[in-house]
């Protein structure tokens, strides 16, 4: 009969996400990864498999718990426009609160795995589909109740918005400045505001 787990996989897993995030795919072994979530290598393949596929699921828990988080308390809880804006102030105070300058991992992985992984090219693809949707869901939203302007097509400034996100998690990398990071946000607030639009 096989011993049940004495360990709370989560939790673990939180850790591999965390060794992931900060050190990238390339530079994270096994070795490393045991460490960490103080298991053994037998107790990493048995559980998750090998290091793909515990990187697999670690890039869906952090999905989960950061994109999904963020639209799961702010899409339909506040207004379409304020909704865009809240996500966006949360993401630069992220990146200002990064010290390790970590970045986004999604963004990492769209960096360094996607290139040269079909798999994880069509993951990190169908989560930015999704972040794009939920821009959309939010403009269209605004656009019908006079919140947000009508001067651009939804679709446009919904991949705007993501040119945008994308952006400020590369910068903040290498330049996390509330000045140039409130910067990039502020121009695409104005366009989004229907008084900007002369009509």
């Amino acid at each position: 009969m096989a011993r049940p787990r004495e360990f709370d996989e989560e939790a673990v897993l939180l850790l591999a996400v965390e060794r992931f995030w900060e050190h990238g795919y390339e530079a994270t072994s096994i070795r490393d990864l045991a460490a960490v979530m103080g298991l053994t290598s037998a107790s990493i393949y048995n559980t998750f498999g090998d290091k793909r596929s515990l990187y697999r699921r670690a890039l869906d828990f952090y999905v989960d718990h950061s994109f999904g988080d963020r639209v799961g308390r702010f899409e339909g809880n506040l207004p379409p426009r304020r909704a865009i804006e809240a996500f966006f102030n949360e993401i630069v105070a992220r990146s200002l609160e990064d010290t390790k300058r970590k970045g986004c991992m999604l963004v990492n992985s769209a960096l360094e795995v996607a290139p040269r992984d079909p798999e994880f090219q069509r993951v990190v693809a169908n989560v930015l589909v999704q972040v794009e949707a939920f821009f959309r869901r939010c403009i269209e939203a605004g656009q019908r109740d006079g919140t947000i302007s009508n001067g651009q097509s939804a679709d446009d400034m919904a991949r705007m918005l993501l040119g945008m996100l994308l952006g400020i998690r590369v910068l903040a990398r290498t330049r996390p400045e509330r000045a140039l990071l409130e910067g990039l946000i502020r121009p695409a607030f104005v366009l989004l505001d229907p008084r900007s639009v002369a009509h």
